[in-house]
């Protein structure tokens, strides 16, 4: 299957897809056993990558980097582009999970804010999507990995046979965690999917669909978690619409 177009947003190659699109790449990754990274790009995550240049090599290094906020769609549109919605990562891992459970697909858990918190996704997954085959899963210390931990890991992931690891390690960690381990690992596809795992365990409320719809998220989060969230979006979402409108004007004074 060919790659999707990207388009650059404030110097991030964004991938131009949707859900059915992504769903279908990560079944092919899998059958044809081909590596496939997807990384999940909001707003506040482009806005890092121009700060940080590991960030910014890992979104460049991986075969997808969706769409994930409607700020990032909105920027998009402004850009000329047609694109519909986001695809959103707790989403698309509760559509893959369901496509998983009907095809046999096993599927590898990493991250969690603990093990309990592991252990009621994996439930959670296991009652909502009967027949799930969870290979294994792993809930990392709050800290930089040791070598010796990594290969651990790596180890273990590899031994398990899964064919997708989904990562919710939060951002920027999940992509620089994906893009360091990708060589080592036989997991076909690795997903990046950040809060998902808060979110279907039922450790964390996710905003109201009508909000996520029409970008509004980031304040519900924001009002829910205002110390940990605050610097993240208030220091990057006012910067990320002002980049998208230069880049905008700069693109159209050079056409």
């Amino acid at each position: 299957m060919n790659a999707p177009a990207r388009r650059e947003i404030i110097g991030t190659p964004v991938s131009m897809l949707d859900y059915a699109r992504l769903l279908e790449m990560i079944d092919g990754a899998v059958a044809a056993r081909t590596s496939l990274t997807v990384c999940f790009a909001p707003a506040s995550t482009l806005v890092m990558a121009r700060r940080d240049a590991e960030l910014a090599a890992a979104l460049a290094a991986a075969d997808v980097v969706a769409p994930d906020g409607m700020g990032v769609v909105k920027a998009a549109r402004l850009l000329g582009e047609n694109i519909n919605s986001r695809v959103y990562g707790p989403d698309l891992m509760l559509m893959q999970c369901e496509r998983a459970a009907a095809s046999g697909q096993r599927i590898w858990l990493q991250g969690g804010s603990d093990d309990d918190a592991l252990a009621a996704l994996r439930a959670a997954l296991a009652q909502r999507f009967p027949g799930l085959l969870i290979a294994g899963g792993e809930s990392p210390p709050h800290r930089p990995p040791t070598a010796a931990e990594l290969d651990a890991t790596v180890g273990a992931i590899n031994a398990s046979g899964a064919e997708i690891v989904w990562v919710g390690l939060g951002s920027p960690k999940q992509e620089l965690w994906m893009h360091r381990l990708r060589g080592r690992l036989d997991a076909p596809v690795l997903c990046g999917v950040g809060a998902a795992f808060d979110f279907h365990a039922g450790r964390v409320a996710q905003a109201p669909r009508r909000m996520r719809d029409h970008g509004f998220e980031w304040l519900y989060r924001l009002s829910r978690e205002p110390l940990r969230l605050g610097r993240r979006y208030l220091g990057t979402l006012p910067h990320f619409a002002l980049l998208v409108v230069l880049q905008a004007l700069r693109e159209r004074r050079d056409r």
